[in-house]
């Protein structure tokens, strides 16, 4: 019996989708966004030297056919990135509407998304009066703070002092399908955060927005930081996915980072969160113990959240750095017939204006399975492959490319 890990690399996109310019950040359509390739252009010219230098270095990852993956997919040569590929690899394609992160992860699950998500508008403010008036009974304020689109982090600078002061919590949102809620884990209390975004999340489900997430902070005016217990309260996928399809099997389902989040924990057996320093080093310990026929599925969520959004190309091309040193120690320890997948959810260019992710193909790089390439595929054929080698029943809308 065999192995399966699945690893999202949140947000690191290759470039090329086909439907980009429908997506927009502000007035801007996607077309031309590719995460990974001006990254790459970035540090080649020098203008990605804070905190590190040099050439984009990721010898792991371009070994199992990232560069191949992003001329694939956009046409595009990356920049330091010219390795022949020793692994199989790819680019999936999306078919979603949507470029969040339950679209992108809900579809690797075998699952394309089959309605509509629910935005809110640019407008302020952005959320209708009845669920305004719902999060203050819940909250036992009289009112909320933001209510507006934003990034994370400017809402703090904008609204924190003001939170502190009034108790009412930071209520804000994105281009994504998403309600967050942003609190400080003293003034407020973070169970009391917690609990407000459980209980005002069947309302939003209902409305078919995607995620509420709790934005836990702490620290001082002029100096919040946000905390790793972030917690999202995703709705349930509709039918059965990847997991559900191993659990029902009998195998053990371990999910690191925010997979059981996102999936609202549907056929997770075990999960294990940390940061993503943390996040690695649970993905060695299970590519080291977990058992035969078991499926790991894993999420680094920092490319996206710290660097990403935040428009970091430095601090982005760092953090690949960092993670190809991780998962090269994973690969090491891999068993002989055991299968890995790196893949990611969406783009996120850093170098793109707005703050918003970006509309991009993503790399499908595959350890355990020989070298060569599986050309174009869809993000639902990554969950009928993990199927297909774990010899599960794949319910879902890919076909197999292994």
């Amino acid at each position: 019996m065999t192995r399966a890990f699945l690893v999202v690399m949140d947000s690191v996109g290759i470039g090329g989708a086909p439907d980009a310019d429908r997506y927009f950040n502000g007035d801007r359509p996607d077309t031309g966004a590719n995460t990974v390739a001006h990254i790459a252009q970035a540090c080649a010219e020098g203008r990605a030297d804070d905190g590190r230098s040099g050439p984009l270095h990721l010898p792991n990852l371009d070994a199992l056919g990232l560069s191949a993956a992003i001329e694939l997919a956009s046409g595009v040569t990356a920049p330091g990135l010219t390795a022949t590929p020793v692994g199989l690899w790819g680019a999936a394609t999306e078919v979603s509407k949507g470029k969040d992160t339950p679209s992108g992860h809900w579809e690797l699950a075998g699952l394309p998304v089959p309605w509509d998500w629910a935005y809110f508008p640019v407008s302020v403010p952005s959320f209708p009066e009845e669920l305004t008036k719902r999060v203050c009974e819940l909250a036992g304020t009289e009112g909320i703070l933001a209510n507006c689109h934003g990034s994370g982090t400017v809402m703090l600078d904008e609204f924190g002092a003001e939170h502190i002061r009034t108790g009412w919590p930071i209520c804000y949102t994105s281009a994504d399908s998403v309600f967050q809620i942003a609190a400080h884990e003293e003034h407020f209390g973070l169970q009391r955060l917690l609990d407000l975004c459980a209980a005002i999340a069947p309302t939003l489900h209902d409305m078919k927005v995607g995620r509420v997430i709790a934005r836990p902070f702490v620290g001082e005016p002029g100096n919040f930081t946000r905390t790793t217990n972030r917690r999202d309260y995703a709705i349930r996928p509709p039918e059965p996915i990847l997991t559900n399809w191993a659990q029902d099997a009998g195998r053990k389902v371990f999910a690191v980072g925010k997979i059981g989040d996102i999936f609202s924990m549907e056929g997770i057996d075990e999960v294990r969160k940390g940061d993503d320093a943390t996040l690695m080093g649970h993905l060695h310990d299970l590519v080291r113990d977990a058992p035969e026929g078991s499926l790991t599925f894993a999420n680094f969520v920092e490319f996206d959240s710290l660097y990403g959004h935040r428009r970091n190309v430095a601090g982005y091309a760092a953090a690949l750095e960092r993670f190809d040193q991780g998962i090269g120690r994973v690969l090491d320890s891999l068993k002989d017939d055991d299968l890995l997948i790196l893949t990611a959810d969406h783009g996120n260019d850093p170098s793109w204006s707005g703050t918003d992710h970006t509309r991009e193909r993503v790399p499908v790089l595959i350890a355990g399975k020989g070298a060569g390439t599986i050309g174009h595929v869809g993000f639902a054929d990554v969950a009928a492959s993990v199927a297909d080698h774990l010899g599960l029943d794949a319910r879902g809308a890919g076909k197999s490319f292994l």
